[in-house]
């Protein structure tokens, strides 16, 4: 690579498509998401929003290309993903239910290497995000409120050391306010570096922390543009039933 040619994307898919079954749930689409940059995808239910994720994470069967800052990785199964950077935070949380707030956290370092002091320092940006963590480090999972759970799923993954953040529709299910919470949680760790992938719904928060936005609909990627250029609801509708 020469001085003057620009860096590869994070990550960019191109002709990524995926099937359940006979049932093509996303069309051959093109994606990337630049170093540091935040990209919010959006869509109506049944989209193909949760199946881009998985598809570009591993977890189903896809066709297409993968590349991780210039690197091929289209065949890289899940875990190696993992130890490249590559993270996600699913719909549902995935927690161990019956593990506490720090067991979980800790798990989200395992196999990842690193000193012990390197973990330490990992755990305490994660408490410094969200000191209800702190608060609640010695209790389950499962007794915690909805959005404690969910701050426990972004904080296990940041314990991961992600370069790539994906998250999907992290404020389903959330009380207005504490979906803003993580939202602009999300924002912070935007602005000191980490790219972040975003799925959601709630569109109005997700525009102010976007740079750019896909807008997904039957499976179709329907338009890429500045998030400024979503003014209204009326400009997302025209896309979701064009």
């Amino acid at each position: 690579m020469t001085a003057d040619s620009p860096s590869p994307a994070l990550i960019e898919v191109n002709g990524l498509a995926a099937s359940y079954g006979h049932v093509a749930a996303l069309k051959p689409i093109d994606l990337r998401v630049e170093e540091g940059e935040f990209v919010t995808v959006l869509g109506p239910n049944g989209a193909g929003k949760t199946t881009l994720l998985r598809a570009m994470s591993r977890l189903i069967a896809s066709d297409g290309k993968i590349k991780f800052k210039g690197r091929d990785i289209t065949g890289v199964p899940t875990h190696r993903l993992a130890k490249l950077g590559i993270i996600m935070v699913q719909e549902g949380r995935g927690l161990f239910s019956e593990m506490t707030v720090q067991e979980n956290l800790q798990l989200g370092a395992y196999g990842l290497g690193g000193s012990r002091d390197q973990v330490e320092g990992r755990f305490e940006q994660v408490f410094r995000l969200f000191p209800r963590l702190r608060e609640r480090a010695g209790q389950v999972a499962a007794s915690m409120s909805g959005g404690e759970q969910q701050m426990l799923a972004v904080g296990r993954a940041l314990m991961a050391g992600p370069k790539l953040l994906m998250l999907d529709e992290p404020s389903l299910g959330l009380a207005p306010m504490v979906a803003a919470g993580i939202l602009d949680t999300l924002g912070e760790l935007n602005r000191s570096g980490l790219g972040i992938l975003l799925v959601e719904q709630k569109a109005p928060q997700a525009l102010k922390l976007a740079r750019r936005v896909y807008i997904l609909s039957s499976g179709y990627m329907r338009a890429e543009l500045p998030a400024q250029d979503i003014k209204s609801h009326h400009d997302l509708a025209r896309y979701y039933f064009h």
